[in-house]
Order: structure tokens, then sequence, then C-alpha cells
């Protein structure tokens, strides 16, 4: 009984092999198992190369980075950036003149006309009530150069309508050509 207690003394004492490095099995000298060429050092790894098979670190967003693309491709369509920049206008965040050079004489002036009501400004006891934002937007080509849109605008449970229409100038630039909203604030509906 002594003779096996002495034995497992002996073994736990005896010096274990090093550690091999993370990414690089049973090798402790740093290189690869191919060519012995060193490796990369440990816990580093490149997820663009097709043998790392391992996640890259850092937080994870839910859906990932190809929504945050979907979503900044849609920002670069012209009639989302419309819908985006009428909002802001029509509820007071930003002022009138700075849609002057992309909106034609008739809708600017049904832009400064509809501006100073603030149709789309958040109404909420003590100002408290949500931002209004583009919830979605919709599209319809008639013909090469025209783009009919409409967006639906939601702040907080309640949603309102907003029809424009765009038209390419000579220069390539999309301009505003007329503008309609939905009915006046004292008529919001519920979304149900």
């Amino acid at each position: 009984m002594a003779a096996a207690a002495s034995r497992a003394a002996a073994a736990s004492t005896a010096a274990a092999p090093p550690a091999s490095r993370p990414g690089t099995p049973g090798r402790t000298d740093g290189t690869s198992r191919a060519g012995g060429a060193p490796s990369r050092p440990g816990g580093r790894r490149d997820s663009r190369r097709p043998g790392d098979r391992t996640a890259p670190s850092g937080p994870r967003t839910p859906g990932g980075p190809r929504v945050d693309a979907r979503r900044r491709a849609a920002e670069r369509q012209p009639h989302r950036w419309f819908a985006d920049q009428l909002v802001l206008t029509l509820s007071g965040r930003r002022p009138v003149h700075a849609l002057l050079g992309h909106a034609l004489p008739a809708a600017y002036d049904r832009l400064a006309e509809l501006a100073p009501q603030a149709p789309l400004r958040p109404v909420g006891p003590y100002g408290r009530a949500p931002e209004p934002r583009v919830r979605d937007c919709g599209v319809y080509s008639p013909r090469r150069g025209v783009i009919e849109a409409f967006a639906r605008i939601t702040a907080g449970e309640r949603v309102r309508a907003l029809a424009f229409r765009l038209e390419r100038g000579d220069d390539a630039r999309w301009r505003c050509a007329a503008l309609d909203i939905g009915p006046s604030t004292a008529v919001w509906s519920r979304t149900t």
C-alpha cells in the first residue's frame, strides 16, 4: 500500500509536458504542422481566411452585419433619403431651407406652408412623446426618372402617411416635385 502511495506521489510531482499553444494542437515550439513555419500568435484568428473556423471576437448584434448592410443600402435610395428628410422638416427638427436645393419650387412652397404647423411634431405630455420616424417606404416608378413614394411615419403607436414625388433632373439629381401628408394630428390613428 505504501508503495502505491509513493508511486502516485511521484507521478503527481513529475514535470508535465509544456502546454501546447492555442490553434496549434500538439505543437509547443510555435511551428505549424505542415511546413515548420511559425504559426500566428495564440488567440488571434483571421475570420477572412477559409481555414479559420473560429468566430471573430467581439459583441454580436442581433441579425448580424447583413441587417446593417441592408439598412444602409435602403437609406442610400433616394426615396428613403427624402422620406427621412421630410420627416425631420415636418416634425420641426430641421429648418425648411435645409431642403432648398432638394425640392422644386411648387414642392418647396408646399413644404414652407406645412412646416410652421409641424404636422409631425410629437404630441404628448411634457414633450416626452417618441420622435417620429420612417417605419417603411414604398415606391412606384411610372416612368424613367420619376419616383412616386409613400412612407408610413410612426411615433410610438401612432401612424401617419406621407406621399411625395421625386423627379430626376438633367444633372442626375433627385428633387422633390410634390408632397402630401395624411390627416391632421387630431386624426392620428392607433395601430392594432
